[in-house]
This record gives structure tokens, sequence and C-alpha cells, in this order.
């Protein structure tokens, strides 16, 4: 006869399958105190013998979480005059209250509860997904041994964000080769490629292996496909616990069901932990969960097996309705759930034997060890590697964004060709002098302002950089050395294709080596503006802002190039804008290209040709050139390139530190 905090489970089978499976809620998840007692041939749900998938010798050891008395407080932050005075600082918020449960191995464990109630902040406290000093080191214990550091739960979890933090342009396979290339270090490329393919059978992805991931804009692969895309980029690696906010949110009752299905799959056959929060699930989801655990503002108001919470629910007096299951309906009772004994909210074996549990330092201290150094052999190689791989998958990104492929390569040809046409032949006097001038300008203000197609990519990036590079998946500064080494060859060739005509149609200096530098400073300039890009894309909450503040940025640039306001007229409090305008630098150097070599060349005589009254020695004079400086306004342009990569780099990496996907 079954003891009395025994469950029983029937199996989520096919109809036909009568088989009925018990779960033991034993405090070890050792085979040796886990029993299981099966009805049917089949073998798939068996826990105590799962069938050996290809790398269970890699996941041969299991792993019980505890939690006990977890609370959690967050501070507001307040404005810097708040934090000044006392009287106006806000109360801290208690988001978790006292919150106990136990999850072992080859089961599911699903955290459910009103919105608001601190499911996903119980995910990422249990993840590891908080500071050093929010975490308490006596609430968390693994295998009876306690967790002192955030970083240990990291190495050990895997953690599925609710949003699915994908790339759109790469494939259902590339995505979860590119994350076993930066988790899996220590593998061999077979071996890699051995790891995606096996997780990809198990995830069930063989036949859209080959599928864009797509979003809302590139259609791609199912919204049920793409978590489990999601999933897989954090089981790349094979954690012992895998934890998921929320993976049914936003998917339809079938793709919802297959996602379930597949988690229970994997607790059983690879006895992993899984811990998630769900929202309403159905009846048919529920026979796959093992336990409850039933938040309201922020505390527990039951955890247990759906069974208990369905006699908790008879005890009180409530006659739970036909087409609600008891789960629906604990949701519409919840407050009077909230009210009910501290002794009827845990009807779990696990947890009432608590105090029966016999914390073994000795025996438990290899669990923590490993987890203290599960990421040593990944941190071990080199930044040339990450640096490899990224610019890899950079170029597989830029190559198949057509839309911006397409548009800097018309918009080169166009403006290249479109300002030839309208300054085409220009002469030689004095009235060509301030056409060339002015085709100067207006060629920096298409050539800087060109570069805003790129904001949509980086702003779509930085949210997968942001949780790749908070895991320890590679360093900012990879990605920025990547993201250059793309961008140069790209930008060479916008480059060329917008100086070639625009120069050649105008007639400007026939030198090939002024035709040389010219294009040498047109690359620049394209090279300047994608790091004021990229650095603004790193400050900027979405595109309509970002969109803005560039616009912002290069009018005030423009304005005080030295083209409308000449220097002697800016006010004082407003000169500084004139030497850090991204105008200045590149116009005096196409200025001096154009006419250093044509300083003794007179542009304008008298009525009888016998005086000049202005060579290129005097055009230079006028702006104040009386030296080739063109290399010092190159190397000025170079180091404004430099600055705001660097900038960028120190932005994204303080954010990384403080991020907690």
């Amino acid at each position: 006869m079954a003891s009395p905090c025994t469950t029983y489970y029937s199996s989520p089978g096919s109809p036909e399958d009568d088989s009925m499976v018990l779960f033991s809620t034993s405090t070890s998840c050792s085979p040796a105190k886990e029993s299981t007692i099966t009805h049917s041939n089949s073998s798939s749900f068996n826990s105590s013998s799962p069938p050996p998938p290809p790398q269970s010798s890699t996941n041969a050891k299991t792993y019980e979480l505890r939690i006990r008395n977890l609370s959690y407080t967050v501070s507001p932050n307040g404005s810097m005059f708040s934090s000044l005075t006392k009287k106006s600082a806000k109360p801290k918020t208690t988001i978790l209250k006292s919150v106990s449960f136990v999850a072992g191995c080859s089961e599911i464990l699903a955290i459910v509860g009103p919105s608001g109630t601190g499911k996903s902040t119980l995910l990422r406290v249990i993840s590891g997904r908080v500071r050093d000093k929010e975490f308490d080191p006596k609430s968390i214990y693994l295998n009876d041994h306690a967790v002192t550091s955030p970083a240990q739960l990291r190495n050990i979890c895997g953690f599925v964000a609710q949003e699915d933090n994908l790339l759109p342009l790469l494939t259902a396979k590339e995505t979860l080769m590119f994350s076993a290339k930066f988790r899996l270090r220590g593998m061999s490329s077979k071996e890699r490629e051995e790891r995606v393919e096996s997780l990809m059978q198990e995830l069930g992805l063989d036949h859209v292996a080959d599928n864009f991931v797509g979003d809302e804009e590139n259609r791609g692969i199912s919204g049920g496909e793409r978590k489990r895309v999601s999933i897989g980029v954090d089981m790349i690696h094979d954690p012992h616990i895998l934890l998921l906010d929320e993976p049914t949110s936003g998917l339809d009752s079938s793709s919802a069901l297959q996602v379930i299905e597949l988690l229970s799959s994997m607790a059983k056959t690879k006895r992993r932990t899984i811990i998630l929060s769900i929202h309403q699930p159905s009846y048919r989801i529920l026979q796959y969960i093992s336990n409850l655990l039933i938040l309201s503002h922020g505390s527990v108001v039951h955890y247990g097996s759906l069974e208990s919470l369905e006699e908790n629910i008879s005890r009180m007096g409530y006659e739970i309705p036909i087409q609600l299951n008891p789960l629906e309906f604990a949701m519409e009772i919840i407050s009077v759930l909230e009210n009910q004994e501290p002794h009827s909210k845990y009807q779990s074996c696990a947890y009432l034997r608590w105090e029966e549990a016999i914390i073994q330092d000795s025996a438990n201290k290899e669990v923590i060890d490993q987890a203290k150094t599960g990421a040593v052999s990944d941190a071990s190689c080199s930044s040339l590697f990450e640096i490899a791989v990224l610019c890899s998958r950079f170029w597989k990104i830029i190559y198949r964004t057509k839309q911006l492929f397409l548009a800097r390569t018309m918009q080169a040809l166009v403006g290249g060709f479109g300002l030839g046409s309208v300054y085409i032949k220009m002469r030689h006097d004095e009235g060509a002098v301030a056409e060339r001038l002015g085709l100067f300008a207006f060629s920096l203000s298409f050539l800087l302002s060109s570069t805003v197609e790129a904001l949509p990519i980086y702003l779509q990036e930085r949210r997968v950089i942001m949780k790749e590079a908070s895991r320890g998946a590679y360093k900012i500064s990879s990605y920025m050395i990547a993201n250059t080494i793309i961008f140069l060859p790209f930008l060479f060739a916008v480059a060329i294709l917008f100086a070639v005509p625009v120069y050649w149609i105008v007639g400007l200096n026939p030198s090939i080596t002024a035709f040389a530098f010219f294009t040498f400073v047109v690359w620049v300039i394209v090279l300047m503006a994608s790091s004021l890009v990229l650095f603004l894309s790193a400050i900027s909450p979405d595109f309509i802002s970002g969109n803005s503040l560039i616009c912002t940025v290069l009018g005030a640039f423009f304005l005080f190039s030295g083209y409308f306001i000449p220097k002697e007229c800016i006010p004082k409090y407003w000169l500084f804008m004139y030497y850090v305008s991204l105008y200045r630098y590149p116009l005096d150097a196409l200025l001096t290209n154009e006419y250093w070599s044509l300083r003794n060349k007179c542009f304008s005589w008298n009525e009888d040709h016998s005086k000049c009254l202005l060579t290129g020695n005097d055009v230079l004079k006028n702006r104040g050139l009386d030296k080739d400086a063109r290399w010092m306004n190159v190397g000025i342009m170079l180091a404004f390139f430099v600055f705001y990569r660097v900038i960028c780099w120190i932005i994204l990496a303080r954010k990384v530190s403080k991020t907690t996907i």
C-alpha cells in the first residue's frame, strides 16, 4: 500500500495507454531512492531506468533544489534629489515573502499565480540572475548544500527567459551551433556538431534545421518552434537544472502542449530538474506537472500536487465546477487560500520532510565545487576565437539583411551619380569655388546621414548581446572588434561606389593621388558615422528615439562645422561644438585635397587678365587652411571613429554587468 505522501498520476501518453507512474518525493534523486511502478510495456516515462541518450554520461549527476524561507526586497531607484532627502525616499518593496519549496530531478515544478505575484522574480533569484548583494546565501540549497553566490547557480542552471531573444536571420541550426561554439569551447568541432544534431532531435527541430528563425518582420519558423530553439540555446551545455519563464506564453494550445511534452520528456529521460512559471495551463498540460507552487502577493498559498490542491479545496467546503480544473478554480478563490493555516499550504512530502534532511558538507562538497568551476573551461578560450566566431555570425547577418545591403548600395550609386549629374563638368572659375564647397558640404551631410539604416540592426542585436554577454558567452570587446572587422570592407565598398562617379563626373582635381585621397576620406567618413550610430544605439531605448537623437546630433554638428557660421562668429559658449563637429575635419581635408596642388592656379582675373584676383592659395586661406593638414584631419577623424566605439564598449559593458536576463 502506498504511503500517505505518495501521489499517483495518469501517464500523459496516448489515450490507449493505461500506464500509471508513481513518482517518489524522496529527498534524494539517486536511483536507489526513487521508486517507479508501471503497468505499461512502454518505458518512455520510466524515470528509474531512462533510455541512455548519447550524452547521458555528462548529465549523470542529479540535483535537488531546495528553497527555504526565501525573501526578496528591492529598493526603488529614486532621483538624485530624493536620495539626498530622507523624507522623500521611497520605501523598499518586498516581492517574495518566505517562499519555500523543493524541486526534485525527473520532475516539473510549475510556479503559478496572478500577474505581479513574483513568479519571474523567483525564477531570476534561483537562477542566479541577481546581484551578489541581493542574494541570500542561507535560502537556496543544492543537494542539501547551501549555495553561497549567484555565480554558482548561473553555472549549473539553464535559464530561458520569456522573450525569445534570437537573431531572425540565422537558421535554427546556425543559432544552436553558434551557441555551442560559445558555450562548449572545450569540445572539438565534430563533438559540437554531434551535440547540436542530438539536441535538435531531442527538441524536434530536424525538419526546420535550415529555416530562418524569423520574427514579426521576417517570416520564419512557427512560434512553438522558435520557443524550442530558445530552450535549445540554454540547454546546449546540458544544464542539470532548467528554469523557464512562461515558456507557453504567446503560443496556441497545441504548441504550448508540445513544449510541455518536450520538457516532461527531458525531465524523465535526462533526469533534469525543471522549474517553470506558467499562466492558466490547460488540463492536458497539468498532467505533465509533478508539483504546483501557487503564489499570491509574493507568498506561497499552496505547494504540492494537483490532487492535493483539489483535496485542500474540498476540505475548505468548496466544490469545483465541472468546467474548471482545480488550478483555475484556485485562482478564483486565491484570497481565501492565502488566508488559510500555514500547514495547509504545504502538501508535498518533500517539504514536510525538510527537517529530516541532514546537511552533509563533506558528501556534497563536490556539488558546489562543480558549480564554482563549471565555467572555467569555457573562460580558457582566447578572445581570438570569440572574434572569429562573431565575425562569421555578423557577416551572415549583414549579407542576409537585403534591405541594408541594397539600401547602402543604391544610396552610394544614386548619390554619386546624382551629385555628379548636378555638378557635371564643373568649371575652374570663381563661381565654381563656392560650388565645390557646396558639393563637399552636401556630400558630407549625405554620407553621415546614410548610416542611419544600420540602427535597427544594432538595436535588434543589442538584446541578444545583453543576454549572451551577461551569461559569459563572449566579451563585449570581442563583439566590438568583430563588428569593426566586418564593417571595414563593407563600408569601403560603399565609399568606392560613391566616390568614383561623383569625382570624375564633376571633374575634381584630376590627380590620381588626389582621387585616392578623396576615396580614402569618404571611407573614413562613413566609418566615423558608423561608430556614431553604434554609440547612439547603445544609449537609445528604441528606433524612434535613436533616429531622433541621430538627426539632432548630426544637425548640430553641421551647424557648427564652419560652413554656415564662420568660427569667428560662433558664440564662445558654443565654440566647443566647432572642435567636436564631425563635419569640420573632413570638409577641411576635402578642400585641402582639391586646392593644395592648385595653390598657384588662378581662378579669377581682372577685366584685362593682367592680374589674378583669386588663386587656389587664396581659397585655402579664406578657410584658415594655411598648411597642408590633410593627414592631421584624417588622424582626428580616425580618433573619432575609435572614440565612439570605445564609449560604446564602455556603455555596453556596464549594461551587461547590470543585466540579469
